[in-house]
């Protein structure tokens, strides 16, 4: 099993671990434990509808850390799957990643990625902005080449302005002047988790911009499913120091 690892410093620095059975896909899509859980939500779908197989994992230290389980079977909290029949690598991520740990879980993102052969990353994130009605749709914030390869024949549209914040933002930065092609798929969310309807507009976007042909119509059973699960996942976000909290701060 191949590993990636960023040294643990005395500092107490936190430390990321990526161990994967197999060459990831050229294409990464990533889904945090973040605002409304609609990212996290549809990445799980995802790995659900395209019947993916898990073939890694990312291990952490010097962080406060959580062991999600079900039917008393415990598992990692950050978990990479694929398969045979699709071209994408699925990162499902429930551990919360706090601001000032951004920068490093990148940096070993960035290495694991370059490792594998990962040529582009799309991260489906939901954002807490006032909106209307007219804008519950999917938005995009990404680097030129991505926008270009991926985006030219799609209908989701760009996010006018603002600024990302937490992981988001350093995937993207890190991207801006590298090889690696980056984008955000994002759509407005509201406080409850999860935010099913969020999650089917992001699930929609990625079948949009990557074919996968996911139907989104159990996607409300999925989510009654792990309503529980995600919804005391929200509650230990919410209990997160404000200040180790990505605000994503954009304008419609």
């Amino acid at each position: 099993m191949e590993a990636t690892a960023v040294p643990t410093m005395s500092t107490g620095q936190p430390s990321f671990e990526f161990a994967h059975e197999s060459e990831p896909n050229e294409t990464l899509i990533a889904g945090f434990s973040n605002f409304g859980l609609a990212g996290l939500t549809a990445a799980d779908f995802l790995v659900d509808q395209l019947g993916l197989e898990q073939t890694g994992h990312v291990a952490v230290e010097e962080l406060p850390a959580i062991t999600p389980f079900e039917n008393g079977v415990a598992r990692h909290h950050t978990r990479l799957f694929g398969g045979e029949d699709t071209d994408v690598t699925v990162l499902v991520g429930e551990l919360f990643i706090p601001v000032s740990a951004a920068g490093v879980f990148c940096t070993a993102v960035g290495e694991w990625m370059d490792e594998g052969g990962v040529e582009e990353v799309a991260v489906l994130s939901g954002v807490p902005i006032a909106h209307g009605p007219d804008d519950h749709r999917a938005f995009y914030i990404a680097t030129e080449d991505y926008r270009d390869h991926r985006l030219a024949d799609t209908d989701v549209a760009p996010m006018p302005q603002g600024f990302l914040d937490g992981v988001n933002a350093e995937l993207v930065r890190r991207a801006i002047n590298s090889p690696l092609e980056a984008g955000v798929l994002t759509t407005p969310v509201h406080p409850q988790a999860p935010d099913v309807e969020a999650s089917i507009r992001l699930v929609d976007a990625v079948n949009d911009v990557y074919g996968l042909g996911v139907d989104t119509a159990p996607l409300e059973q999925f989510a009654a499913e792990i309503q529980q699960h995600y919804t005391n996942l929200a509650e230990r976000l919410e209990a997160m120091n404000e200040e180790e909290r990505p605000e994503d701060r954009m304008f419609m």
